[in-house]
């Protein structure tokens, strides 16, 4: 029996934590503990015969960091992974139930480009290489985990499909505002995650059990997938000199069933389990069954926001280069700051989506796509509709996406169709269906139907539900062909009625080659809204267009209490979309690398570079640094911002005469050593060095002598600490105590993902910083 029909109609039992298992038989773990499926198999064995003596039915390969990123020779991926997973298979043989074996992935360790250095085929092939090690040893699942990047996830999701149609399993860290570490939503990863087709979505780890009761109510109403659910024993605490953690297996236990009764299929344990806790939810579930959900929500998103499709959203039109001399140079030259801009403009003049057309005939298109996608993902929450007839161009797009896009378009052709839903249903997207064919634009709403229903039919046949294909029936322009430019509507009506699909549709051609064609525009806008439009491409910096759609969706009932229209015409007179604003603060807080120097330049004009520093750029990070701690923008925007205040420094710096320069503040970081995970680490350095703290970064791994060394050879003032794996955390407290020997001056901050601070100051360090923002609020506190 494989492990979909196994799973189809019982709740299934996962196994518990495996590093603090190893740890506590006793086991050196050294950097790579996956290195012990071939040094100390027999340990390995233990903790997989010890979990399925509890009851589970699907243990986890010793795995997790068995990536050619993270290991070191003489280990080896295939290596590693084919030990492993003979270990686990032997260990279900000898179990007196049925049981499986997955193949446990975690993250790479490095953040992908645009915020990192780690290139996305590259991550790619990282993934590939285990999933392809996994499938050949004869793994039954592929279980993704403990991810905080959705792009990451995704990246990984696509690797390991490309080799297996093996049930995979997908999961990712929250942390108590229901926000990944990289701001990732939990309805943005429910709707990539269902799109890409995985088995199993869900949480694990960061948390307990209690914190992800309200996560899995939110869950259930964005998927129809079996959910699996992996807290950890509560949060860690030192008891004894040892880590331990706070909650008891029957409360462990309780909150998993409650999780069960809303919906989640499979459960299991993260950080601090062991096969107590998992024999304890194994008594308390085995007699429960899969709740069954019956969820329709027709929606996209990006890596941050999810937006439904209910009432009128409007899409952006105004990232396309046809007949934008200004928008073509920009392309050619590479300028993706003033594209940024564009988009940037849209999204303020209250765009809910962007389309995203960047294909002129004389420029790369797949590649500018793709850093057109990288670029504005990094800095804008809308979800964005990626807009080409290059297929190339599409699926270079999507592959860079982080969320559910749309893709514009298909047509009734049936070489269009059979090209582009492929890609819509292997990336996950939903996908705009125009009323078109070899023959052209129909000239009668009817004939248009009968292409939409074959639109629809086709991508319904390639796996995309009806939720995910919007229907655009084409804007005829009213000079040429004013016979026929009202079919539209009546096409409109008839697809609302028949289809029942969501609709889209460009205005602006309405008017193309008359008079007042703003007039014209809102007038067909306002009809084509009452015919059942869903979706207007318009430009949202026209007043009279956006002012037209609050006035629809409260006519037709869909804005609650005419909230949106009240907050809109509360006062007297309308307010036009504001204006660029070309200040620094603007540039930082939109993460514009290229035009902060202009206007540091400026700014040098009527200011001494120290005062442009301490008045401007310094206050301008103080500023989105709240906004990143109000959960306003999150960290690839923090990321962009910091790398955008990057470029004004250097201009002022440029400007200071050495003899006037003022030596900076010395602060040593470095993750501990056996812990090869770095990222948040890294954040924190390219923030703190955009506050003007001179940093010395260690790296990953550190060794506690050589963190000793650095600290006194320096002079540092203050040391940073990072540990991403509770097992690595014994020796954050052996570094921190060998830290006081040497110096008791130096004052130390600590921070990772299995700490708190109240553990912080239990393994004696001064100050936890949960993020960058509270790096520099400690550095701050240090030094001034």
């Amino acid at each position: 029996m494989e492990l979909r029909e196994f799973s189809q109609n019982r709740i299934l039992l996962l196994d518990g934590a495996m590093g603090t298992m190893l740890q506590a038989s006793g086991v050196p773990l050294g950097k790579n503990p996956e290195a012990l499926n071939i040094t100390a198999p027999q340990a390995v064995g233990a903790v997989h015969t010890a979990y399925l003596a509890a009851g589970a039915q699907l243990i986890l390969t010793n795995t997790f960091g068995a990536n050619a990123q993270k290991l070191e020779p003489p280990y080896t991926v295939s290596d590693c992974i084919t030990a492993a997973v003979q270990i686990a298979r032997e260990a279900v043989l000898q179990a007196d139930h049925t049981a499986f074996v997955a193949l446990d992935i975690g993250p790479i360790g490095a953040l992908l480009a645009p915020h990192g250095t780690l290139d996305y085929d590259i991550a790619y092939g990282l993934f590939r290489e285990q999933v392809v090690a996994g499938v050949a040893a004869g793994v039954d699942a592929i279980v993704i985990e403990t991810m905080t990047d959705l792009l990451e996830s995704k990246c990984a999701i696509l690797a390991a499909k490309s080799v297996t149609n093996l049930p995979i399993f997908a999961t990712m860290s929250f942390e108590r505002n229901h926000r990944t570490f990289m701001g990732t939503s939990l309805a943005s990863m429910a709707l990539t995650f269902d799109a890409l087709g995985v088995d199993f979505i869900g949480l694990n780890c960061s948390v307990g059990p209690a914190e992800m009761v309200p996560m899995v109510a939110e869950l259930v109403k964005w998927t129809n997938r079996p959910l699996v659910i992996k807290p950890n024993a509560g949060l860690p605490e030192m008891h004894e000199g040892q880590t331990k953690f706070n909650i008891t297996t029957e409360d462990f236990s309780a909150e998993l069933s409650r999780m069960v009764a809303m919906g989640a299929c499979a459960v299991g344990g993260c950080c601090g389990t062991n096969p107590t806790f998992i024999s304890a939810l194994c008594d308390a579930t085995h007699t429960m069954k899969p709740v069954l959900r019956n969820v329709s929500v027709s929606a996209v998103c990006s890596a941050s926001k999810a937006v439904t499709l209910e009432g009128v959203r409007v899409i952006g039109e105004r990232i396309n280069p046809t007949g934008k001399k200004l928008f073509q140079k920009a392309l050619r030259e590479g300028d993706m700051d003033y594209v940024l801009a564009q988009a940037i403009e849209q999204v303020e003049a209250g765009a809910d989506i962007l389309d995203v057309n960047v294909g002129l005939p004389d420029i790369d298109e797949p590649t500018l796509m793709a850093r057109a996608v990288d670029c504005m993902q990094s800095i804008i929450h809308a979800p964005l509709q990626l807009d080409s007839s290059n297929p190339e161009a599409l699926e270079s797009g999507l592959r860079r996406y982080a969320g559910k896009p749309i893709v514009n378009s298909v047509n009734g052709d049936d070489e269009v169709l059979a090209r582009v839903l492929p890609l819509v249903k292997k990336y996950g997207a939903a996908v705009v269906g125009l009323t078109l064919d070899k023959n052209g634009i129909p000239p009668t709403a009817e004939k248009r139907l009968a292409i939409a229903a074959k639109i629809v039919d086709a991508a319904v046949k390639h796996g995309i539900p009806k939720t995910d294909v919007f229907i655009d029936c084409l804007t005829l322009t009213a000079a040429a062909e004013q016979s026929i430019a009202y079919e539209t509507i009546r096409a409109l009506t008839l697809i609302k009625e028949q289809l029942q699909v969501k609709t889209v549709l460009g205005v602006s051609n309405i008017s193309f080659g008359l008079p007042a064609r703003q007039k014209l525009n809102r007038t067909f806008l306002t009809l084509a809204l009452a015919a059942g439009l869903d979706m207007p491409i318009i430009n949202p910096n026209e007043t009279d267009m956006m002012d037209a759609v609050y006035c629809v969706n409260q006519l037709m009932n869909r804005d609650t209490n005419s909230a949106a229209y009240i907050a809109r015409f509360a006062t007297a007179t309308t307010s036009a979309p504001q204006s660029r604003d070309d200040s620094i603060l603007y540039c930082i807080e939109h993460g514009l690398k290229e035009e902060i120097k202009s206007a540091v330049e400026t700014a040098l004009t009527v200011q001494s570079a120290l005062e442009v520093v301490n008045q401007q750029l310094i206050p301008a990070l103080d500023v989105v640094g709240k906004q990143y701690e109000a959960a306003q923008i999150f960290l690839p925007q923090l990321l962009q911002a910091a790398e955008a205040a990057k470029a004004g420094f250097a201009i002022v710096q440029s400007r200071i005469p050495p003899s006037e320069q003022t030596e900076r503040h010395t602060i040593v970081l470095a993750t501990v050593e056996g812990d090869v995970h770095d990222i948040g680490k890294n954040i924190v350095k390219v923030v703190l060095e955009n506050y003007g703290y001179n940093i010395v970064d260690l790296g990953r791994n550190v060794p506690v002598a050589q963190v000793v060394q650095a600290a006194v050879e320096r002079k540092a003032t203050l040391v940073g600490l990072s540990a991403l794996m509770t097992t690595t955390v014994d020796n954050m407290e052996k570094t921190i105590k060998a830290l006081r020997e040497a110096d008791s001056t130096i004052q130390i901050m600590v921070g990772g993902a299995v700490l708190t601070h109240s553990y912080a100051m239990q393994i004696g360090a001064d100050y936890y910083a949960k993020d960058a923002m509270e790096a520099v609020a400690v550095a701050k506190k240090v030094f001034e």
